[in-house]
């Protein structure tokens, strides 16, 4: 699912609302998830999962194509971890 099936998702299933305005409220639930983790923040939907940054350190790679070295720098990557709910729904 891609987010504009989303907002039309959510929009059919509450059609008391416009669709610009499920299309804000989505829009301000991803960009506050987003400034949370830019900060460092976790971010918990219970039931869901759980959102975190991770570090990974810098390190040597390869250039596939000519096996040449390449120092890969040190970044930030987003991790998700599923919840209980979730997994046990998933796997049922």
């Amino acid at each position: 699912m891609i987010k504009s099936e989303l907002i039309q998702l959510i929009a059919d299933k509450n059609p008391h609302l416009y669709q610009r305005d499920v299309e804000n409220i989505v829009n301000a639930i991803f960009d506050e998830i987003t400034d949370a983790l830019a900060g460092g923040d976790r971010v918990e939907l219970r039931g869901f999962g759980a959102f975190s940054v991770k570090n990974r350190q810098p390190r040597v790679g390869r250039n596939p194509k000519t096996g040449a070295r390449v120092d890969v720098e040190e970044k930030w990557v987003p991790f998700f971890k599923t919840g209980k709910e979730l997994r046990e729904r998933l796997n049922d």
